[in-house]
């Protein structure tokens, strides 16, 4: 059963910050007592003393880490705690997490400055002051330690927690000189420490959140409860561009438990009630008329069409070239042609979009999994009509976020929702089928490849002609440079070209080269998909390597190497996972490679397949390598590579988004299928961080997963799959 939070300790929550006490929304959600009386135990606990905003420690030495980014599985948790707890020179043992709320950064001058987790930069954009929070406190509880025993600080040294004076041996816990460090001025100038002095840092320790999950004792969301909630369904106009004409409430206001229908804007409706299936079972009774906007005659088989003509359209924006092109294939002693084909995909979270809200006229508070808290905070201040100050954000753990929960749309509904029953709380939960038409979709593009080879089989000039949908042109326009959308040649582009993509760049070195995009912008909402363009521009890039590799009659491998003479990193992974895949053997299974740059880290990737004479693929085994520069705990590494694996399989093999008449034809898990254990092969990982930068972990190793599977089936089947996703296509020629 859901654990209970007492809205008697509302006010006690929402004050947690200004008070420095380490109790939040997430110590709530694990009580497990339905009558409080743990909540009440710890409720009229003595606040532990925060040394500074990262940290706390009690007078047990436990130490309670605040993080500001969102753990959504990815490990971020975990690896915030180990970057602070290093610089603390903590005991591990010892060490908790809660998060601030965006509406105490906002109190506090954002002193835990962004709240945003996505683009793999959880921890790889919070390194920096993260550490040196950890750090500031260490000095911090060291001073106050020499000052009880008036000896100079220069003196005293720590380790896991426990201070010592050298000349007399003397020692003093943390957590018997928290509260003093805590009075103290936080120091400036403080040094983190040197990679060759991280003793938690880089190592594979246990993650924080594993055992409450291995329970089930981790609540998320769709889990919480409150005294007095009610529960809300809500249904959206199932066109693109549709709007809500008209419904009959009176229709529905006798069914069992429904308290209310409410009209969320002009798109939806949703039903209150005491129980989410009544509420929902109430929602699908109810009669709803809906009217036609822009979007409702939308197809996919349409825009297939303008995207194949915008592959040689002359409206397109050039990201990168350099090099005589022209003159490479005017000269070229042979031309490859091949054009690719990435469809719309849902995030499709495990855990569809849910909020809960409490508004009333001079308070608005919301409970929800959120991967953009300042995001979800503005988004509940607008809806509640209340001033920011007066509304705040309790992040809970992301059953999935994938991107998908960076908007906040779910958070504008509850509340609006809530705003039509002041005081009470309300749990607004999508159902999967909800989740599945109205999300924030993967853009569907089109690759037109062209490469020249000289008579020696040397590549010397390529062109890529990108169609398809910006994200940016959706979601924020004013970013756009001149009409063009950086963020859709990531993995492409040129060094220099802007610092917010400077971690996209293209890592190869071809004589000339030109890559454009041709903007065509469907009525679909489109999202920040896990990997984002990386995905597609890999498969784009590397089935083409491939594909002139072949042409050029040299080993695939061999043949892409000639072109890293300036990424040396690249080729390294690349090297790796050829090598300890066994590339050149000859035991029955094909092989196809990928390496690509993205987030910021050097990804591999070797896949060892199957297919028989019937046409069924089987993926045996992938090994993927990869150097992120620091890896921060290897052991969360592996999983992040091997979950990200499941996530770029499951796409490459299964899962398109399709629109007819406007509407989403995917439903449910049973149309939109993803990876099932019997399915998944075997991932080994290999870590190789080369030191001296921060790249990502979550989303590169998802873009080099689909390449190296297309590019095995050809090895085994002489076949070339263009088209995504693979299911229903005949892989052996008839």
């Amino acid at each position: 059963m859901a654990d209970t939070i007492k809205l008697s300790r509302r006010n006690f929550m929402i004050g947690t910050g200004a008070a420095g006490l380490t109790i939040g929304i997430l110590a709530s959600c694990s009580n497990n007592n339905e009558d409080g009386s743990e909540a009440d135990q710890v409720a009229n606990a003595e606040p532990n003393p925060e040394v500074n905003a990262w940290v706390h420690i009690a007078p047990d030495d436990t130490v309670t880490i605040r993080i500001a980014r969102s753990e959504m599985g990815q490990g971020t948790l975990t690896g915030l705690a180990q970057l602070v707890a290093d610089e603390l020179d903590c005991d591990w043992d010892k060490v908790t997490t809660e998060y601030p709320t965006p509406g105490e950064n906002l109190a506090r001058d954002r002193v835990w400055r962004d709240f945003s987790t996505g683009g793999s930069r959880g921890i790889r954009g919070s390194v920096d002051y993260v550490r040196e929070g950890g750090a500031v406190a260490r000095a911090m509880l060291i001073q106050a330690a020499a000052n009880q025993w008036e000896v100079p600080v220069g003196e005293c040294s720590v380790e896991k927690g426990v201070i010592t004076h050298g000349p007399s041996g003397n020692t003093l816990r943390y957590g018997e000189v928290a509260e003093a460090a805590s009075a103290l001025t936080p120091p400036t100038g403080v040094q983190v420490k040197d990679p060759s002095e991280w003793k938690i840092i880089g190592q594979p320790v246990k993650r924080l959140d594993t055992a409450d999950k291995v329970t089930g004792a981790q609540k998320y969301g769709a889990d919480l409860q409150m005294d007095g909630m009610l529960n809300a369904a809500i249904k959206q106009a199932p066109k693109r561009g549709g709007t809500l004409a008209s419904f009959d409430a009176d229709a529905v206001m006798s069914m069992p438990g429904v308290r209310k229908v409410v009209q969320v804007d002009d798109t939806a409706v949703a039903v209150v009630a005491d129980r989410w299936w009544q509420a929902k079972t109430a929602l699908d009774a109810l009669p709803v008329e809906w009217t036609d906007g822009e979007g409702a005659d939308y197809s996919s088989a349409a825009f297939e069409t303008e995207l194949e003509n915008a592959l040689t359209a002359d409206d397109a924006s050039v990201a990168n070239m350099s090099g005589e092109v022209d003159a490479a294939f005017a000269n070229a002693a042979q031309t490859v042609e091949a054009t690719y084909r990435v469809p719309h995909q849902n995030h499709a979270c495990m855990e569809p979009m849910n909020a809960t809200a409490i508004w009333t006229e001079d308070k608005c508070e919301v409970w929800c999994p959120t991967q953009n808290g300042e995001a979800a905070l503005g988004a509940a201040s607008e809806a509640a009509g209340l001033p920011i100050e007066q509304c705040d954000v309790y992040k809970l753990l992301l059953g999935g976020g994938f991107g998908r929960r960076g908007m906040s749309d779910y958070v504008s509904q509850v509340v609006k929702i809530a705003k039509e029953m002041p005081g009470t709380p309300i749990k607004l939960l999508w159902t999967r089928e909800e989740d599945m038409q109205h999300g924030f979709y993967h853009p569907t593009t089109r690759a037109r490849c062209e490469g020249a080879l000289d008579a020696d089989g040397n590549l010397t000039a390529i062109k890529i002609r990108i169609a398809g949908q910006s994200i940016l042109a959706g979601l924020m326009p004013q970013a756009l440079q001149n009409g063009m959308d950086p963020f859709a040649f990531q993995g492409l582009l040129p060094s220099g070209l802007d610092e917010r993509v400077e971690d996209q760049t293209l890592k190869y070195t071809f004589p000339a080269l030109k890559f454009d995009h041709a903007m065509r912008n469907p009525p679909v909402r489109p999202g920040f998909w896990r990997g984002v363009n990386a995905n597609q521009n890999a498969v784009y890039l590397e089935c083409f390597m491939d594909e002139l590799a072949h042409a050029a009659g040299k080993d695939p491998l061999e043949f892409r190497l000639a072109y890293m003479g300036d990424a040396p990193e690249l080729a390294a992974v690349l090297r790796a996972a050829a090598e300890k895949s066994g590339w050149g053997n000859d035991d029955g299974k094909s092989r196809g490679l990928c390496a690509f740059y993205s987030f910021g880290a050097y990804t591999a990737a070797c896949a060892e397949v199957t297919v028989d004479d019937a046409g069924q693929l089987k993926i045996h085994r992938i090994v993927a390598a990869t150097d992120p520069g620091y890896a921060v705990n290897p052991q969360q590494v592996d999983a992040q590579v091997a979950g990200s694996f499941v996530y770029g399989l499951s796409a490459a093999l299964f899962e398109e988004i399709t629109f007819e008449n406007g509407e989403v034809q995917e439903r449910n898990f049973d149309t939109y299928n993803s990876m099932r254990l019997r399915d998944m092969p075997e991932v080994e990982t290999i870590v190789m961080p080369s030191g001296g930068f921060w790249g990502g972990v979550g989303e590169p190793t998802i873009a080099v997963a689909a390449p190296a599977v297309l590019n095995a089936i050809y090895a085994a089947t002489g076949k070339r799959i263009r088209n995504l996703p693979i299911k229903d296509q005949s892989l052996r020629d008839a």
